[in-house]
């Protein structure tokens, strides 16, 4: 199965949403290489990356699931590259 690799860029506005969002990422903990998380208190943010290698319905699944979280904003960027896993 071909993989690629995805950074999705999370910005929580509130933080009533983490629970759900963290619910969320654990469903894809075999697929996820890396997580950064920094909160910013001056704005009142929560701002996360995630580096993830999945194929690509199941980054479109991931991206999808977050993407409609209230007060949660995505992007997710692919690489060029796949690679036979």
């Amino acid at each position: 199965m071909e993989t690629r690799i995805a950074v999705v860029g999370i910005i929580v506005e509130n933080k009533d949403s983490v629970g759900k969002l963290n619910t969320i990422l654990h469903e894809y903990t075999e697929y996820i290489i890396g997580r950064m998380g920094l909160p910013y208190p001056k704005r009142q943010l929560n701002i996360i990356t995630i580096v993830i290698d999945a194929p690509n319905d199941v980054i479109a699944a991931l991206s999808g699931k977050l993407g409609m979280l209230p007060d949660v904003n995505i992007k997710t960027v692919y690489s060029k590259v796949s690679a036979k896993e």
